[in-house]
């Protein structure tokens, strides 16, 4: 994929297939050094699948043979000297606990480390395709934070108002780019 941000809409859709009810999206910027880590509280994933997820031509999706999300995610951590991380627990072997960690980190001063890309778009699509799913997200680096929680707009505007409407999304956006702009994360 072309960026970054691009990979995180990925891996989040599969949290949302995954049936999670709380999705965290955080990104940490240090020196020459970008990771993300995206945590869901879905279905989770036997060991055996969790070893495959590299393969392409693993997928649980019924609508194509091939799986090429993390096995691209995985090609661009190691392109910048990084590299990626998958832990989940199945819902079966941890009924009261399962869900999916995948962590990836890359050196943004390798030449071929993949740019973020338009992470705002990423996290008010999220929004707008399933808002009764509690998102948090958050940009961390030298100059600060930046977040926003689905949670906390939620209870700010009541149980009537749909996250999903233009208004919310509108809204969101501009949030998420000012908080982005005052600790000076690019887009």
């Amino acid at each position: 994929m072309k960026e970054l941000s691009l990979n995180i809409l990925d891996i989040a859709q599969n949290s949302v297939k995954a049936g999670a009810k709380h999705i965290g999206i955080h990104i940490f910027e240090k020196a020459n050094e970008l990771s993300f880590e995206i945590t869901d509280d879905g279905c989770g994933m036997k060991p055996e699948q969790v070893e495959k997820l590299i393969d392409p031509f693993f997928t649980t999706r019924t609508t194509r043979k091939v799986g090429l999300g993390i096995p691209f995610l995985k090609l661009a951590a190691e392109q910048s000297g990084g590299h990626i991380s998958v832990e989940s627990r199945s819902r079966e072997d941890y009924p009261d606990n399962p869900g999916t960690r995948v962590f990836a980190l890359f050196r943004t001063d390798n030449i071929d480390f993949t740019p973020m890309g338009d992470i705002t778009s990423t996290i008010v699509s999220l929004i707008q395709g399933a808002d009764t799913i509690d998102y948090d997200f958050s940009w961390e680096n030298e100059n600060g934070s930046a977040a926003l929680s689905t949670a906390d707009m939620r209870e700010m505007l009541g149980d009537d108002v749909a996250l999903s409407s233009p208004e919310i999304l509108s809204w969101a956006g501009e949030y998420i780019n000012e908080q982005l702009a005052a600790i000076n994360v690019q887009q």
